[in-house]
């Protein structure tokens, strides 16, 4: 009941004003866009087969859309700071829509390869420009508005890959990927009729002194701000690692059907409905290093459990225990916003998000390289430690 009112109020709360219609069309698209990438993870199998990959360049294809979503989130926090957020993250649906179109019609493992790039470049260009609109829109509710934004994102996370997984079983795995294009496109269309088309009070700046460059290179130097960087590289490196076989792992290892492993990933990211608005809203009131604490100890727990469970109902739990992990994003990316001045948040945000992303696309990689010499379970294992050494830091943590 407690945790139901505070969710009410906060929703209440952030339609106030008549920036609801923004808000809920900025989180719907990137809840669609999140969705997407999730999508992978569960054709795997079929692209395996289709394309004859092994779970190390199955983990390569991840590791691709992962990069290339992280190198373009500098330029497009540049972008969001100088033109108005609005047409970047139209374009962003419209590229990633183009990207979905080459991936489903790859006729070789090159052009799939090339189209999983472009597909990660068009969604790279909206993480940035979508918190600085909601910086702009909510001044004194950021982490309520960002965790509610990222709640829409788990939601698609938990929907869209059940819905993929059927249409690769019955239609085809080209189905399960390109039913998503009509509703990147509409999503695209929504945003330009709805979101205004600058928020902030200011005019977009055109040139950039080098002073305002330099001063971003100083707030990053900041202890507190090294270490909630630290925190996020890590994180995604986990996040990236865990998501990219999850359901290969169920499927494989565990024995279950491909359909009941979907239900079982889409339950990891339906948590994260409840937990991402809890997080920001627990930022906003006690701030980052209790939050960031609560939000990783369950995971920690759950990670450690994974290689000794083999039945539906255990696996559920530990996956619900994983899942609390989500509301870090929340945190860290609430504080990163709160640290850097308005001229620059976008820029800042980019360059921070870049640098994590692009070192923790390697967990992909590295994990599928351990699943394919037979130490699944010690990944996960391996990943429990990791977890638990950003509990630590976190403590550890200096005060900005």
């Amino acid at each position: 009941m407690e945790i139901r009112t505070t969710l009410g109020r906060e929703l209440r709360a952030l339609w106030d004003g008549g920036t609801g219609p923004s808000l809920v069309v900025i989180a719907t698209t990137w809840g669609v866009l999140v969705g997407t990438r999730m999508v992978y993870p569960v054709v795997l199998p079929y692209l395996q087969e289709a394309y004859g990959f092994s779970l190390a360049v199955s983990g390569v294809l991840v590791s691709v859309l992962w990069l290339f979503g992280s190198l373009g989130q500098l330029p497009g926090g540049v972008l969001a700071d100088r033109y108005n957020e609005r047409t970047i993250m139209a374009v962003s649906t419209a590229i990633v829509a183009v990207g979905l179109g080459f991936a489903v019609t790859a006729s070789t493992t090159t052009v799939l390869f090339l189209a999983t790039a472009l597909w990660g470049l068009g969604y790279s260009l909206y993480p940035i420009a979508r918190i600085t609109v909601l910086s702009d829109l909510y001044t004194d509710r950021l982490g309520s508005a960002l965790g509610m934004t990222m709640a829409t994102g788990d939601i698609g996370q938990a929907v869209l890959p059940p819905i993929a997984t059927v249409l690769a079983v019955t239609v085809a795995w080209q189905a399960g990927i390109g039913f998503v294009i009509p509703l990147l496109l509409l999503g695209g269309v929504a945003i330009y009729l709805t979101v205004p088309a600058r928020t902030s009070a200011s005019e977009p700046t055109e040139t950039r002194s080098l002073r305002e460059t330099l001063e971003i290179a100083s707030q990053l130097r900041k202890p507190a701000m090294a270490f909630i960087t630290g925190i996020l590289f890590l994180y995604i490196f986990i996040w990236q690692s865990f998501t990219a076989f999850y359901p290969t792992y169920l499927t494989t290892i565990k024995g279950l059907s491909p359909s009941v492993s979907s239900l079982l990933f889409g339950l990891f990211f339906a948590f994260g409905v409840v937990v991402k608005p809890l997080a920001g809203a627990a930022y906003d009131r006690i701030g980052m290093r209790v939050s960031l604490i609560g939000i990783l100890l369950p995971s920690v727990v759950g990670f450690g459990l994974l290689p000794f469970v083999n039945s539906v109902l255990p696996l559920a739990i530990a996956t619900v225990l994983i899942s609390t992990m989500l509301g870090t994003g929340a945190v860290t990316q609430s504080y990163l916003a709160d640290a850097f001045s308005d001229d620059l948040q976008g820029t800042g945000l980019g360059v921070v998000r870049t640098a994590a992303a692009t070192l923790g696309s390697a967990g992909p990689i590295l994990f599928g390289f351990v699943a394919d010499a037979g130490y699944f379970d010690e990944g996960y294992l391996a990943l429990s430690l990791v977890m638990m050494a950003v509990i630590l830091l976190t403590v550890r943590s200096p005060r900005a």
